[in-house]
Protein backbone atom coordinates (compact mmCIF):
# COMPACT_ATOMS: atom_id res chain seq x y z
CA UNK A 1 0.00 0.00 0.00
CA UNK A 2 1.10 3.36 -1.02
CA UNK A 3 2.07 5.86 1.80
CA UNK A 4 -0.61 7.96 0.84
CA UNK A 5 -3.28 5.07 0.85
CA UNK A 6 -1.79 4.23 4.24
CA UNK A 7 -1.98 7.73 5.60
CA UNK A 8 -5.82 8.05 4.32
CA UNK A 9 -6.65 5.09 5.31
CA UNK A 10 -5.40 5.40 9.24
CA UNK A 11 -7.26 9.03 8.64
CA UNK A 12 -10.88 6.95 8.36
CA UNK A 13 -10.45 4.44 10.83
CA UNK A 14 -9.67 6.66 13.27
CA UNK A 15 -12.65 8.80 12.44
CA UNK A 16 -14.99 5.73 12.46
CA UNK A 17 -13.91 4.44 15.67
CA UNK A 18 -14.30 8.30 17.01
CA UNK A 19 -17.60 8.35 15.07
CA UNK A 20 -18.80 5.49 16.80
CA UNK A 21 -17.48 5.98 20.31
CA UNK A 22 -18.15 9.78 20.52
CA UNK A 23 -20.84 10.91 17.97
CA UNK A 24 -21.06 13.33 15.18
CA UNK A 25 -20.55 16.18 17.29
CA UNK A 26 -17.72 15.38 19.18
CA UNK A 27 -15.91 14.43 16.59
CA UNK A 28 -13.19 16.82 15.10
CA UNK A 29 -10.38 17.17 12.01
CA UNK A 30 -8.30 17.69 14.80
CA UNK A 31 -9.34 15.39 17.08
CA UNK A 32 -8.33 12.71 14.83
CA UNK A 33 -5.14 13.92 13.48
CA UNK A 34 -4.23 13.94 16.78
CA UNK A 35 -5.28 10.35 17.55
CA UNK A 36 -3.54 8.90 14.20
CA UNK A 37 -0.87 10.77 14.79
CA UNK A 38 -0.64 13.17 11.79
CA UNK A 39 -0.72 16.78 11.77
CA UNK A 40 -4.05 18.64 10.99
CA UNK A 41 -2.91 19.99 7.45
CA UNK A 42 -2.14 16.53 6.31
CA UNK A 43 -5.63 15.34 7.89
CA UNK A 44 -7.74 18.20 5.56
CA UNK A 45 -5.32 17.24 2.65
CA UNK A 46 -7.15 13.49 1.92
CA UNK A 47 -10.42 14.69 4.21
CA UNK A 48 -11.03 18.67 3.76
CA UNK A 49 -14.11 18.72 6.02
CA UNK A 50 -15.70 16.37 8.65
CA UNK A 51 -18.40 15.84 6.30
CA UNK A 52 -16.38 13.86 3.71
CA UNK A 53 -15.26 11.57 6.76
CA UNK A 54 -19.17 10.97 7.41
CA UNK A 55 -19.64 9.88 3.53
CA UNK A 56 -16.42 7.75 4.23
CA UNK A 57 -18.69 5.94 7.24
CA UNK A 58 -21.92 5.74 5.00
CA UNK A 59 -19.86 3.84 2.65
CA UNK A 60 -18.36 1.30 5.17
CA UNK A 61 -21.85 0.87 6.70
CA UNK A 62 -23.37 0.26 3.30
CA UNK A 63 -20.60 -2.35 1.64
CA UNK A 64 -21.43 -4.22 5.16
CA UNK A 65 -25.21 -4.06 5.09
CA UNK A 66 -24.76 -5.52 0.92
CA UNK A 67 -22.66 -7.98 2.39
CA UNK A 68 -24.74 -9.26 5.13
CA UNK A 69 -28.13 -9.51 3.02
CA UNK A 70 -26.43 -11.54 0.32
CA UNK A 71 -24.90 -13.88 2.93
CA UNK A 72 -28.93 -13.83 4.36
CA UNK A 73 -30.50 -14.43 1.22
CA UNK A 74 -29.14 -17.35 0.50
CA UNK A 75 -31.20 -19.57 -1.95
CA UNK A 76 -34.58 -18.01 -0.85
CA UNK A 77 -36.62 -16.62 -3.66
CA UNK A 78 -39.78 -15.02 -1.97
CA UNK A 79 -39.70 -11.27 -1.90
CA UNK A 80 -40.83 -11.40 1.96
CA UNK A 81 -38.38 -13.37 2.95
CA UNK A 82 -35.63 -11.34 1.13
CA UNK A 83 -36.99 -8.13 2.18
CA UNK A 84 -36.86 -9.64 5.65
CA UNK A 85 -32.90 -10.28 5.35
CA UNK A 86 -32.15 -7.19 3.48
CA UNK A 87 -34.18 -5.28 6.86
CA UNK A 88 -32.82 -7.05 9.56
CA UNK A 89 -29.08 -7.08 7.83
CA UNK A 90 -29.23 -3.75 7.45
CA UNK A 91 -29.97 -2.89 11.52
CA UNK A 92 -27.23 -5.25 11.98
CA UNK A 93 -24.96 -3.01 9.84
CA UNK A 94 -25.79 0.28 11.95
CA UNK A 95 -25.96 -1.77 14.93
CA UNK A 96 -22.52 -0.30 16.20
CA UNK A 97 -23.80 3.17 16.00
CA UNK A 98 -26.87 3.22 17.63
CA UNK A 99 -25.67 5.14 20.23
CA UNK A 100 -23.97 8.00 18.31
CA UNK A 101 -27.16 7.85 15.69
CA UNK A 102 -29.03 10.80 16.82
CA UNK A 103 -26.23 13.31 16.68
CA UNK A 104 -25.78 12.30 12.89
CA UNK A 105 -29.90 12.69 12.38
CA UNK A 106 -29.62 16.10 14.44
CA UNK A 107 -26.73 16.95 11.47
CA UNK A 108 -28.70 15.20 8.76
CA UNK A 109 -31.83 16.59 8.64
CA UNK A 110 -31.75 20.00 7.35
CA UNK A 111 -32.28 19.65 3.34
CA UNK A 112 -29.51 21.52 3.00
CA UNK A 113 -27.11 19.34 5.14
CA UNK A 114 -23.76 17.77 3.66
CA UNK A 115 -24.36 14.55 5.35
CA UNK A 116 -28.02 14.25 4.67
CA UNK A 117 -28.51 10.45 3.26
CA UNK A 118 -30.22 11.76 0.37
CA UNK A 119 -28.19 14.54 -0.81
CA UNK A 120 -25.76 14.73 -3.84
CA UNK A 121 -22.67 14.19 -1.88
CA UNK A 122 -24.33 10.69 -0.29
CA UNK A 123 -25.04 9.34 -4.22
CA UNK A 124 -22.57 6.52 -3.85
CA UNK A 125 -23.56 4.63 -0.69
CA UNK A 126 -26.46 5.72 -1.26
CA UNK A 127 -26.72 4.01 -4.85
CA UNK A 128 -25.04 0.92 -2.91
CA UNK A 129 -27.94 0.94 -0.46
CA UNK A 130 -30.83 0.86 -3.36
CA UNK A 131 -28.30 -1.91 -5.34
CA UNK A 132 -29.65 -4.28 -1.68
CA UNK A 133 -33.16 -3.79 -2.54
CA UNK A 134 -32.47 -4.36 -6.31
CA UNK A 135 -31.35 -8.10 -5.59
CA UNK A 136 -34.28 -8.17 -3.38
CA UNK A 137 -36.82 -7.73 -6.24
CA UNK A 138 -34.42 -9.57 -9.44
CA UNK A 139 -33.94 -12.48 -6.77
CA UNK A 140 -37.27 -13.26 -6.30
CA UNK A 141 -39.83 -15.25 -7.96
CA UNK A 142 -42.95 -13.56 -7.09
CA UNK A 143 -45.05 -11.99 -9.91
CA UNK A 144 -45.35 -8.26 -10.10
CA UNK A 145 -46.45 -5.57 -12.40
CA UNK A 146 -43.66 -4.02 -14.59
CA UNK A 147 -44.12 -0.52 -13.68
CA UNK A 148 -44.13 -1.40 -10.15
CA UNK A 149 -40.76 -3.50 -10.72
CA UNK A 150 -38.86 -1.21 -12.06
CA UNK A 151 -39.76 1.58 -9.13
CA UNK A 152 -39.41 -1.32 -6.23
CA UNK A 153 -36.07 -1.01 -5.11
CA UNK A 154 -35.89 2.70 -4.76
CA UNK A 155 -39.65 2.27 -2.66
CA UNK A 156 -38.50 -0.58 -0.50
CA UNK A 157 -35.12 1.55 0.27
CA UNK A 158 -37.49 4.55 0.85
CA UNK A 159 -39.27 1.71 3.54
CA UNK A 160 -36.04 1.13 4.98
CA UNK A 161 -35.09 4.48 5.96
CA UNK A 162 -38.41 4.64 7.58
CA UNK A 163 -37.38 1.96 9.70
CA UNK A 164 -33.72 3.65 10.28
CA UNK A 165 -35.73 6.63 11.58
CA UNK A 166 -37.45 4.06 13.88
CA UNK A 167 -34.60 2.53 14.94
CA UNK A 168 -32.61 5.49 16.16
CA UNK A 169 -35.28 6.19 18.54
CA UNK A 170 -35.53 2.77 19.28
CA UNK A 171 -34.69 2.14 22.97
CA UNK A 172 -35.55 -1.37 23.85
CA UNK A 173 -33.25 -3.89 24.38
CA UNK A 174 -31.14 -4.70 20.93
CA UNK A 175 -33.46 -2.59 19.49
CA UNK A 176 -35.66 -5.29 19.37
CA UNK A 177 -38.56 -3.55 18.57
CA UNK A 178 -37.03 -2.36 15.20
CA UNK A 179 -36.19 -5.91 14.19
CA UNK A 180 -40.21 -6.44 15.21
CA UNK A 181 -41.35 -4.04 12.89
CA UNK A 182 -38.62 -5.17 10.15
CA UNK A 183 -40.03 -8.97 10.41
CA UNK A 184 -43.92 -7.56 10.66
CA UNK A 185 -43.31 -5.48 7.44
CA UNK A 186 -41.84 -7.96 4.99
CA UNK A 187 -44.82 -10.42 5.96
CA UNK A 188 -47.37 -7.61 5.29
CA UNK A 189 -45.60 -6.61 1.90
CA UNK A 190 -45.37 -10.00 0.98
CA UNK A 191 -48.93 -10.63 1.52
CA UNK A 192 -50.44 -7.60 0.17
CA UNK A 193 -47.96 -7.67 -3.03
CA UNK A 194 -50.47 -9.70 -5.15
CA UNK A 195 -53.13 -7.70 -4.73
CA UNK A 196 -50.68 -5.44 -7.18
CA UNK A 197 -51.82 -7.71 -10.08
CA UNK A 198 -55.58 -7.82 -9.96
CA UNK A 199 -57.49 -5.26 -12.35
CA UNK A 200 -59.30 -3.42 -9.29
CA UNK A 201 -55.43 -2.34 -8.18
CA UNK A 202 -53.92 -1.26 -11.34
CA UNK A 203 -55.16 2.52 -11.45
CA UNK A 204 -55.10 3.44 -8.08
CA UNK A 205 -51.19 1.64 -8.13
CA UNK A 206 -50.90 3.94 -11.43
CA UNK A 207 -51.79 6.86 -9.56
CA UNK A 208 -49.33 6.15 -6.29
CA UNK A 209 -46.33 5.94 -8.78
CA UNK A 210 -47.19 8.75 -10.77
CA UNK A 211 -47.26 10.57 -7.29
CA UNK A 212 -43.59 9.10 -6.26
CA UNK A 213 -42.33 10.46 -9.39
CA UNK A 214 -43.39 14.13 -9.14
CA UNK A 215 -42.31 13.99 -5.95
CA UNK A 216 -38.91 12.72 -6.64
CA UNK A 217 -38.84 15.07 -10.20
Amino acid sequence: MAKSDDTRAKITETAIDSFRERGYDQTTIRLIADEAGISVGNAYYYFPTKNHLVQELYLRVQRDHLERAREEFGSSKDIAKRLEAAFLSGLDATGPYHDSAPGFLSAAIAPTSAVSPFGADAAEPRAMAIQVFQEVVDGCTNAIPAELKRQLPELLWLAYMGLTLFWVYDNSDRQAKSRALARGASKLFGTVLPLARLPFARGPLNQMLDLIRSARA
